[in-house]
């Protein structure tokens, strides 16, 4: 079996550490990953720039012109990825899909096993491609393996693939861990905000519900509401202007558990919509393994299981402004405690590692087949499989 991987993604490994980088930083420790991203147009004549971020780990990026129609668009990028695959002399890779559209520059590749990692209802998003439908339709045809990051996602993805699998997404629980010690510096734009404090990260865009924030802060004038991560995809002036409410902008990775122990509570306010109808959030764990009392609004994939077992508070409207309240006043007392320790017991069943580990399993029992025939195979015929 290849140890390449070809992964093409609609996410930008600079962007909102997730999912995709704890997987491919993981293939990267036994192999080459190339991490082929969206392309930018803002170039005279296209080009693709290359970084190794990790060792093992290259990222590709296609620099395009932008008045390029899109026939001429795929063409290119279909151009610049041969060119990289040639040069890399990448052979038969397993080739990870996170987006069907993909298929357009990528679809003539023949890889030991193709996977499509479907991470989220790509099509329920604004302004999603019209043909992401169809194209996801023939990536189903074509993959050896679907993973969800999901079980609601999974549930409405089994009847299309013989082998798929939901994978939700894990967590690194020692590194939100850090937040408990009480040792973690104070992140300087935190520092002067008052407590009680109430945070998310993450991407803020239409899967939040902004109508929710604002009546948050109004309700709860003595909670200050810190929100990290970059405003995308939506007017950042629709953001409700609230003096409790903080945005903090983006913020690396390894800064999230300094802010995270300056949190009295963890608040997941999401939308209830089509972008958000399949999500699994990956905050959940991370806030959990932080130690810090969960709110979520009734997302399908965080009430089963975190809000049946005790481990998430959920509300909507004034049951989310209420369920707040109810954890700030929880604090310290043995009731937070007895969630913590059951939350902590959750974490310890779950991580990156274990999640990367079973995904092998699965991929090698797809490519042993494969190896063994290859083995029978003239140079001839493997020329032409």
């Amino acid at each position: 079996m290849s140890k390449d991987v070809l992964c093409l993604s609609h996410l930008r490994w600079g962007f909102v550490y997730q999912r995709p980088n704890h997987l491919m930083s993981r293939f990267a420790r036994d192999g080459r990953v190339f991490f082929v991203e969206e392309p930018l147009f803002d170039a005279a004549a296209p080009y693709l720039e290359t970084n190794e971020v990790e060792p093992n780990l290259t990222v590709a990026v296609p620099h395009l012109p932008p008045d390029a129609p899109p026939d001429v668009v795929t063409a290119m990028q279909r151009a610049l990825l041969d060119e990289l695959v040639a040069r890399e002399r990448v052979s038969r890779p397993l080739l990870w899909f996170y987006t069907p559209m993909a298929l357009a520059f990528a679809g003539h590749f023949v890889g030991d096993v193709t996977v499509y990692d479907c991470m989220d209802e790509l099509s329920g998003f604004h302004e999603a491609p019209l043909e992401l439908r169809a194209r996801e339709r023939e990536l189903f045809s074509r993959a050896d393996l679907v993973f969800t990051g999901g079980h609601s996602l999974y549930e409405a993805k089994r009847s299309a693939h013989p082998r798929a699998y939901p994978f939700p997404s894990s967590v690194e629980a020692a590194h939100f861990a850090r937040a408990r010690a009480g040792s973690l510096p104070e992140p300087a734009d935190q520092a002067a905000i008052p407590c009680p404090r109430a945070g998310f990260f993450g991407v803020v865009d239409e899967r939040m519900d902004l109508e929710l924030l604002g009546e948050l802060a109004d309700a709860l004038p003595s909670v200050h509401f810190v929100i990290l991560g970059p405003v995308v995809k939506i007017d950042a002036t629709s953001i409700p202007a609230r003096p409790n409410l903080h945005l903090l902008g983006m913020k690396k990775y390894e800064e999230l558990p300094a802010y995270l122990a300056g949190w009295d509570v963890a608040l997941m306010p999401f939308a209830l919509n089509e972008a958000t109808r399949f999500i699994s959030p990956t905050k959940t764990l991370e806030y959990l393994a932080a130690g810090r009392p969960v709110v979520s609004t009734p997302i399908r994939d965080v009430v089963r299981p975190y809000g049946e077992r005790g481990l998430v508070r959920v509300g909507e409207g004034p049951g989310f402004i209420a369920a707040v309240e109810a954890a700030l006043a929880e604090r310290g007392g043995p009731e937070a405690q007895a969630r913590r320790e059951a939350a902590d017991q959750h974490v310890a069943q779950t991580s990156w590692d274990r999640t990367y580990e079973q995904m092998m399993a699965l991929i090698r029992e797809v490519a042993s087949p494969r190896a063994r025939a290859s083995e029978n195979l003239t140079p001839e015929m493997e020329a032409v499989t």
